[in-house]
């Protein structure tokens, strides 16, 4: 216990002096939003791999998705290497560079507004960012907070207290610069995490061919290509999770910081072979609880024999990896959370202050101000996202999945279109926004939680759709 709070104070006091560091060079808004735009490849990739796996992967994902696919959850994991990190990188890194200099912008609301001539698509997808952003860093508060709990038998309370206050230490002291820095060492400490995971869960296991058989054992359907819910949810998932990072902010917008177009190609290589240890790991282990948990050797995974999703992972980790070597896991969560955190305050905060403070309410707004109101807007929005941490809405999984859908739904469609074919108009772009976001919200809230899954997917297909029916209207703007 006492290895686990020096490893924590350690970790705290790493945060500050990057925090300090990242301050000196932090002196406009551009340097906070983007660091100035001169980040390099390796810090841009562990940044984009760290903000888009965080807590909800390895504690809710993981847990839920494993416990019902099986092994044919590998398909998310390869889905998401694939699709959600190399695809990205190859068809849209230098390509959203090359559109940011272009019209001078500095977020996405910035650049659809520019690209479609459209203030209204500026403020309604800035507004969607806030309001669906703060259920989703509240969803990584409460991953975090429920496996130091479970695991370590640390306080709900205070870990979340403490992800609050040096999150916004190190984010709001130094912007971006501090979190590209900060997420070379977490990207790191995740990949000797995951690599101790999966040799110790394989030994734990007595080898690879021991644990298929006892899967396949429970199920035979554990073990097969198509889990037990059927293809339709596990394509649905695939596409949520695979596609959704290229419609989202925190993950785009980490190409407006990059350096060059070497920079791109570097760190494509380096964010999908993280990708693939990360989420291969996360999912593998997470389709092994069904052979390591039972009511009756893990009753704080099970509520009248039923699993509790969120708390599988928890039970999981303590049930298979080392006592010495807990520590390393738990910097693991802690850095894939706070990660995950400060991306989605950085594009929540600066959104509302440049596109909606500077853009409709003070267009006179100096740099200072701007400079010194996006930190205060990090900070609230923490505050606000713990309070509903706080409150323990619903499941992790689900949370995530709704602002995960919504958010990819606003701007999957417009953006783009709007990066590859100068002929859609405005009234297409907008058209794919509303569209799609009503059709996603529609849909889970006739289809209940259980499909959120295919409310966010089809949310998104609709977004796709919709721009170019009503894009083609008018002549181009």
């Amino acid at each position: 216990m006492t290895a686990r709070y020096i490893a924590v104070l350690l970790y705290a006091v790493m945060v500050i002096v990057i925090g300090f560091k990242g301050s000196r060079k932090t002196k406009s808004f551009a340097d906070f939003a983007l660091g100035g735009g001169k980040i390099g490849p390796w810090m841009t990739a562990f940044s984009y791999g760290t903000a888009y796996f965080s807590a909800v992967l390895f504690i809710g994902f993981a847990g839920k998705i494993g416990w019902a696919f099986g092994f044919s959850g590998l398909w998310i994991a390869l889905g998401n290497a694939i699709i959600g990190v190399l695809g990205v990188w190859l068809i849209l890194g230098s390509k959203i560079k090359q559109e940011a200099n272009r019209y001078n912008v500095q977020t996405m609301p910035e650049l659809l507004e520019a690209r479609f001539d459209s203030p209204f698509l500026k403020i309604f997808t800035s507004a969607a960012i806030f309001v669906f952003f703060i259920p989703y860093t509240a969803a990584v508060f409460m991953g975090l907070s429920y496996l130091f709990e479970i695991t370590f038998s640390m306080p709900y309370s205070y870990v979340l207290i403490f992800m609050a206050v040096f999150t916004g230490i190190y984010l709001v002291m130094g912007g971006y610069k501090s979190m590209a820095m900060i997420d070379v060492i977490f990207g790191m400490i995740m990949t000797i995490g995951v690599i101790i995971l999966l040799v110790s869960t394989i030994q734990k296991g007595d080898g690879l061919p021991n644990i298929f058989t006892a899967l396949r054992n429970i199920d035979v359907k554990l073990t097969s290509l198509v889990g037990p819910p059927g293809i339709i949810p596990l394509l649905s998932l695939i596409v949520l999770t695979s596609v959704a990072p290229f419609a989202m902010p925190q993950l785009l917008q980490k190409f407006y910081a990059i350096k060059d177009k070497r920079s791109v190609k570097i760190g494509t290589i380096a964010s999908t072979i993280f990708a693939v240890l990360v989420t291969g790991t996360a999912y593998f282990t997470g389709a092994l609880t069904r052979i390591f948990l039972t009511p009756q050797g893990s009753p704080a995974a099970f509520n009248n024999g039923k699993p509790v999703f969120d708390a599988l992972m928890p039970e999981m980790l303590v049930t298979v990896i080392p006592s010495a070597l807990t520590v390393v896991i738990m910097l693991l969560i802690l850095a894939a959370s706070m990660s995950t955190l400060a991306s989605l305050v950085l594009i929540s905060s600066t959104s509302i202050t440049k596109d909606i403070y500077k853009g409709f309410l003070n267009k006179t707004a100096s740099d200072n101000q701007l400079t010194r109101l996006v930190r205060i807007g990090s900070a609230f929005f923490i505050l606000l996202s713990m309070i509903l941490a706080f409150l323990k809405p619903a499941v992790i999984v689900t949370i995530l999945s709704v602002s995960w859908g919504a958010i990819a739904s606003v701007f999957l469609g417009p953006f783009i279109w709007g990066m590859f074919n100068k002929k859609v108009s405005k009234l297409g772009a907008v058209a794919g926004s509303l569209g799609g976001l009503a059709v996603c919200l529609t849909l889970f809230l006739l289809w209940g939680a259980k499909m959120v899954p295919q409310a966010g997917s089809v949310g998104m297909i609709t977004s796709l759709g919709l721009v170019p029916i009503f894009g083609f209207f008018r002549k181009k703007n």
